[in-house]
């Protein structure tokens, strides 16, 4: 029998964190599970443990390096040395730029991309003195084409995707058997949208098409197996927005424009109460867990046909048509 996995996920609490945790926990690894919410981590913990693996529930703040440090020596003296290290974590504020205040734009960025920076920093300190180990930064469409009213995430994707590449070719350079990949993400149905600061008059919701955090969580444990290709794309909206952004950029913006208010918000009026996030956990005194899915289920899909695209490389061109064929279909919409 294989040895157990020692993984440590950050944003293990919700979403894609979440889900990620339960597919390592089904293949018995041990996992150190990273987030601020203790409830939410409570639940990770329970999840991995029912799922036949074993858990080590650390609450930490990914924008504190000190905490990240102190996260991973716990494990290792726990589980031994980290194989996988998976940034997951996230914030973010759902308003248009002008209406963001400047330090809550720095907290998006600590935490969405420095949070990335530091976990990637703390993972190779270990991997590189012993010549393995596997990084995977979940990132997303929106690091390759930015949106309206998501100007600090968008920022912080695009910065992931540039520093990833950096850290690769300096892998590359000293021929290390340490690798770093991303998954890039789709919309998908997590908790984010419902506890995300925002300004907009209607509750936010992700762009359809909105896929289960199951699918991206099998994107991520993929990746972490094959981390020799540099990205993994899952789902539509993943590949049609590359392609897009590559063949079609100027029409997109204008498409963007055009629809990527109304798109990213649902119906229903914001509750001008509702909690949020950016500054504390939104498990709350009576230690609520939010659990991996968010409010769509009934909009979300369980299968991602380009996931199956980007297991298989010499059917990559598929994925390619696919995005190309979106293309078309964005610029017909826009030219209506």
């Amino acid at each position: 029998m294989s040895t157990p996995q020692v993984v440590v996920i950050t944003g293990a609490s919700a979403g894609i964190g979440r889900a990620t945790a339960q597919a390592f926990g089904k293949r018995g690894a041990k996992i150190g599970l990273l987030a601020r919410g203790q409830a939410g981590l409570d639940g990770a913990k329970k999840d991995v443990e029912d799922a036949g693996g074993q858990a080590l529930a650390i609450p930490t703040d990914v924008s504190d390096y000190d905490q990240v440090v102190a996260a991973a020596a716990a494990v290792e003296e726990a589980f031994g040395p980290i194989d996988v290290w998976i940034n997951v974590a996230f914030t973010s504020v759902f308003a248009p730029f002008i209406d963001i205040k400047p330090k809550e734009f720095q907290r998006v960025t600590e935490v969405a991309y420095l949070g990335f920076v530091y976990g990637t920093h703390v993972a190779l300190s270990r991997m590189l003195p012993r010549g393995r180990g596997t990084i995977v930064q979940v990132g997303s469409a929106l690091g390759s084409r930015s949106i309206p009213l998501q100007s600090a995430y968008c920022g912080a994707k695009h910065a992931v995707d540039g520093f990833t590449s950096t850290i690769r070719t300096e892998l590359l350079h000293e021929k290390s058997n340490v690798h770093i990949t991303i998954a890039q993400m789709p919309a998908v149905n997590t908790p984010q949208f419902s506890w995300v600061l925002s300004r907009l008059p209607n509750h936010p919701q992700p762009v359809p098409p909105i896929y289960q955090p199951e699918v991206a969580a099998r994107g991520v444990v993929f990746a972490a197996d094959h981390p020799e290709r540099k990205q993994y794309w899952v789902g539509a909206s993943t590949v049609g927005t590359i392609f897009a952004n590559k063949f079609a950029a100027p029409l997109l913006d204008r498409y963007l424009a055009k629809t990527g208010y109304k798109s990213q918000q649902t119906d229903e009026k914001a509750k001008a109460d509702a909690p949020y996030n950016l500054w504390e956990p939104v498990d709350g005194a009576d230690g609520h867990d939010h659990g991996a899915h968010g409010v769509f289920d009934s909009k979300a899909h369980s299968m991602a046909p380009q996931l199956w695209f980007s297991h298989h490389v010499r059917l990559a061109t598929g994925g390619a048509f696919a995005g190309l064929a979106l293309t078309v279909l964005a610029v017909r919409r826009l030219l209506r």
